[in-house]
């Protein structure tokens, strides 16, 4: 691909989703050119006329099997470009928020995670996410979900970088 080449843009929504003991679901991806692991939330690219919120809940029942997850607010937003799949992309996402009492991914989303290359899943605390040494998207996971615990959701969505 020749790098001057625009990259594409996707759309994409994605959910934080915190269980009843303050735990975020995050999914961890191996990034195909450089083999590097990186943690985000669930969500994925919008389909054609489909809103942010439509999508959020889609990507949410697809990827943990949550059928009737009930979305807060939106609270970010964030733009990054990247290669994947051999396509340098301009991703813009849209974050909503989510709880749920608990939740273990059925084991029939295996071949479902496997075909969107997500190696594995995991639920975790706040302080595991801040003693963490691996990537995560958005790079301020941390610190993004530390002041929602102790603030509350914003008043409006705000951009949380790359």
């Amino acid at each position: 691909m020749d790098e001057a080449t625009e990259p594409v843009l996707r759309i994409a929504a994605r959910v934080l989703l915190l269980d009843s003991l303050d735990r975020v679901l995050l999914f961890r991806y191996i990034e195909e050119d450089t083999g590097d692991p990186h943690w985000t939330t669930p969500g994925g690219a919008l389909e054609p006329g489909e809103t942010h919120r439509a999508a959020a809940l889609r990507e949410l029942a697809e990827e943990t099997g949550l059928r009737q997850a009930t979305l807060g607010p939106e609270i970010w937003i964030r733009e990054e470009v990247f290669r994947w799949g051999g396509v340098m992309l301009r991703q813009q996402e849209r974050y909503f928020l989510a709880r749920v009492e608990g939740h273990d991914l059925p084991p029939e989303l295996e071949s479902a995670h496997a075909a969107d290359r997500i190696q594995e899943h995991r639920w975790w605390t706040l302080e595991e996410l801040e003693g963490s040494t691996d990537a995560m998207a958005p790079r301020a996971l941390p610190t993004l979900v530390r002041s929602l615990l102790e603030d509350g959701p914003p008043q409006k969505p705000f951009d949380v970088g790359t």
